[in-house]
């Protein structure tokens, strides 16, 4: 399920819908292997776009307080979420924070969307689930798992919250509602 290039993808999104976006706060897990790739991969994407980037780093529940209150005093146009275990179980707190600070937020795991985030651009897990079967099926019939190649995800699902942009006065782009794999609180 990993996809850290992903979120270079996510901060270009924002960009399209935000056209005047220039300062986003990162919240991610500093002490992840694999969200440090994603935080340094939205390094990259917002040299390229000219956006400012903000580092929240969290490392544990505690770090949350002191995160909200730096983006604070940041005021960010919107907020990147470089999802990981611990933003993935913070995901009410990380959500309810952008909304009362009515901060577009970005998210790789569909839940934080279905939760009241913004929008959510990460790997289509029934895809991956379905492709693990295929492994498990290879594996039964006598495969050995060390032979058997590590494969990426290929398939991603883009998830739009209506209501909160309504909520926010912004408008999606019509391309990317025609693109959408799902809507929330919206047809």
């Amino acid at each position: 399920m990993m996809a850290p290039d992903l979120a270079g993808k996510r901060l270009e999104l924002l960009r399209d819908i935000l056209p005047g976006l220039a300062r986003v706060a990162v919240l991610w897990e500093s002490g992840n292997p694999y969200t440090t790739i994603g935080f340094k991969e939205t390094e990259v994407a917002a040299r390229t776009l000219g956006v400012e980037m903000q580092s929240l780093e969290v490392r544990s529940p505690d770090d949350f307080d002191r995160a909200f209150e730096t983006a604070q005093q940041q005021h960010p146009d919107a907020l990147v979420t470089v999802d990981g275990p611990l933003t993935l179980d913070h995901i009410k707190l990380i959500v309810d924070f952008a909304a009362a600070q009515r901060l577009p937020s970005v998210h790789g795991a569909r839940e934080f969307a279905t939760a009241g985030g913004f929008l959510s651009y990460g790997t289509n897990i029934p895809d991956v689930l379905r492709r693990a079967a295929g492994y498990v099926d290879k594996i039964l019939r006598g495969a050995k798992p060390a032979d058997l190649p590590v494969e990426q995800p290929t398939k991603f699902k883009l998830v739009l919250n209506l209501k909160t942009a309504n909520a926010f006065g912004i408008g999606f782009p019509q391309s990317l509602i025609l693109s959408a794999d799902e809507m929330i609180g919206g047809a």
